[in-house]
């Protein structure tokens, strides 16, 4: 991975502890909605390691793939990625 290990993880730990908080919630049965906010709170920060890890792959492994005239699966699998990210 090229991407900046401890600024992915941190995000992980993050949404890792969130998920934690949101079982709990679940388990004292709390307010549904503070439990779906919890839940989009969680999502946005996955979307962030995420998008760091795709952004390091394309200014490395992709910007390498283009760097020669061979057909380039990099380009197309950076591409079907982004593609699930569009809803």
């Amino acid at each position: 991975m090229k991407a900046d290990k401890a600024r992915v993880s941190h995000f992980i730990k993050i949404a890792r502890g969130q998920l934690d908080g949101i079982l709990h919630m679940i388990e004292e049965d709390r307010y549904c909605v503070d439990i779906s906010n919890q839940l989009l709170a969680t999502q946005a920060i996955l979307k962030n390691a995420n998008r760091e890890i795709l952004y390091a792959h394309i200014r490395s492994c992709v910007q390498e793939a283009l760097q020669t005239d061979e057909p380039n699966p990099k380009l197309e699998e950076a591409l079907a990625l982004l593609e699930k990210l569009v809803p």
